[in-house]
C-alpha cells in the first residue's frame, strides 16, 4: 500500500492522527468524536479532514461515517474505544457487557468499511484482564471478519516520547502474514529536561494562550517539536491558591510530598501527589488532571506550579504548532487522553514498511 487514508474513531484532539500524518503516504480523512470541544481542536489542526461530532452508537451518525469512508476511499481505521468492562466482573458477559459497547461499535465499523489495516490503542491491562479472556474474544471477532491480529504493550518512552506511558496496541490486517508491532528504536531516552527546559520561566498564574519564545531550543527534542512554529501556544500556568503554593514551597527541586507535614497531605492518598517531575528521567503517564499538584507527580521540577498545557503537550510529543482550543479543563483532558504523536508515527512507519 502506498496511500493510507485514515478514519480516526474516538479521535479526541487528534494525537493519533497527528503522528500518522507525519509519515509520507498517510492522510487523516475523517475524525469522529462526541466531545465537541476536543473535535473543535481536531478540526482546526486537520482542516482537510471530514469532522463529525456525534455518538458512534447513533445509526444516522454511523451511516454518515460509513458513507464518507466510501467517498474518501478509507483503507485504514485507528482509535482507542473506551472500555470499562474489561474486568473479572464483566467476564460473564464478555464483549456483550454493556460497558464494552463502544468496542463492539468499533468492530461493527470495521465490518462495514473493511479497511486493509486497523490499529486499536487501549489500556495496558486489556491483554492480561481476566487471564487473556477479552483479548482472545477480540481476536476471534476480527478473525471472523478475515483479519490477522498482532498485539502487545508498547512503552511510549521507547519511541522518543519523554514519558513512560504503556499502552496495548493491536494491529489488524487483511494480509494473512499479519503485521508485527514496532520494536523500540530509541538509542537514548528523552527526558523531562529535554522536553521542557526552554519553557521554565512562568510562575503560578502567568502566561498567555499565545506568546513568544523567550529561550532558544536547549535540546534536539525541543528543536524537533518547535517544528517551525513562530509562536508559543497554550503555555499558561494554573493560578494556584495560597494553600497550594505554600505546600509546593515546602517541596524541594525534584522532591515529593514526604517534605510536606502528613497533616497537610489532604484527601488524596496516592504516593505521588504533590510530587515534582524529575529533570533527567521521562515523566510518568500524563493524565487529564496534570494542572493540579494534588493529583499526582505533575508539578514543575523546581518552579512552584503544575506543568502548563504546552509543557504537558511537549511531554506527550505534540509539536508546538499543534494548538489546543477550549476551556482549561477541556484542554487538559484533550492532552491527557491523547495517543502520543511520536508513538503513532513509529507505528505508521512500521506499518508502511511491512504492508
Amino acid at each position: 500500500m502506498d496511500k493510507f487514508r485514515v478514519l480516526d474513531l474516538f479521535c479526541g484532539a487528534g494525537g493519533f492522527s497527528c503522528g500518522l500524518d507525519m509519515v509520507d503516504g498517510f492522510t487523516t480523512e475523517i475524525g469522529l468524536d462526541f466531545d465537541e470541544s476536543a473535535l473543535n481542536t481536531f478540526k482546526k489542526n486537520f482542516p482537510n479532514a471530514y469532522c463529525k461530532c456525534g455518538n458512534i452508537c447513533d445509526e444516522n451518525v454511523k451511516a454518515e461515517i460509513i458513507s464518507e469512508c466510501k467517498n474518501r476511499h478509507v483503507n485504514m481505521i485507528v482509535g482507542g474505544p473506551p472500555c470499562q468492562g474489561f474486568s473479572l466482573k464483566g467476564k460473564n458477559l464478555g464483549l456483550k457487557d454493556p460497558r464494552n459497547f463502544l468496542f463492539m461499535e468499533y468492530v461493527n465499523i470495521v465490518s462495514k468499511v473493511k479497511p486493509q489495516i486497523f490499529v486499536i490503542e487501549n489500556v495496558k491491562n486489556m491483554i492480561k484482564s481476566s487471564n487473556g479472556y477479552f483479548i482472545n474474544q477480540i481476536v476471534s471477532h476480527f478473525k471472523e471478519l478475515g483479519y490477522t491480529l498482532n498485539y502487545g504493550v508498547l512503552n511510549a518512552s521507547n519511541f522518543g516520547v519523554p514519558q513512560t506511558r504503556e499502552r496495548t496496541i493491536i494491529i489488524g490486517t487483511l494480509n494473512k502474514k499479519g503485521i508485527s508491532l514496532p520494536k523500540s528504536h530509541v538509542k537514548k531516552i528523552v527526558t523531562v529536561r529535554d522536553a521542557i527546559s526552554d519553557l521554565s520561566y512562568l510562575e503560578s498564574g502567568e502566561g498567555d494562550d499565545k506568546s513568544i519564545y523567550k529561550n532558544t531550543p536547549q535540546s534536539e527534542y525541543q528543536k524537533l517539536l518547535r517544528n517551525g512554529s513562530e509562536s508559543l501556544y497554550n503555555h499558561k500556568a494554573t493560578n494556584h491558591s495560597k494553600v497550594a503554593l505554600d505546600k509546593l514551597k515546602m517541596v524541594p527541586p525534584e522532591g515529593d510530598k514526604s517534605f510536606i507535614p502528613v497533616e497537610l497531605h489532604g484527601k488524596q492518598k496516592f504516593k505521588t501527589t504533590w510530587s515534582r517531575l524529575e529533570w533527567d528521567k521521562p515523566s510518568p503517564t500524563i493524565d487529564t488532571r496534570f494542572d493540579t499538584p494534588s493529583n499526582g507527580k505533575n508539578s514543575h521540577p523546581y518552579l512552584n506550579r503544575a506543568i502548563t498545557p504546552r509543557e504537558a503537550a511537549r511531554i506527550q510529543s505534540f509539536p508546538d504548532n499543534f494548538v489546543f482550543y477550549g476551556k482549561k479543563t477541556s484542554i487538559c483532558k484533550q492532552i491527557g487522553n491523547a495517543v502520543p504523536p511520536l508513538l503513532a508515527k513509529a507505528i505508521a512507519e512500521h506499518i508502511k514498511k511491512n504492508s
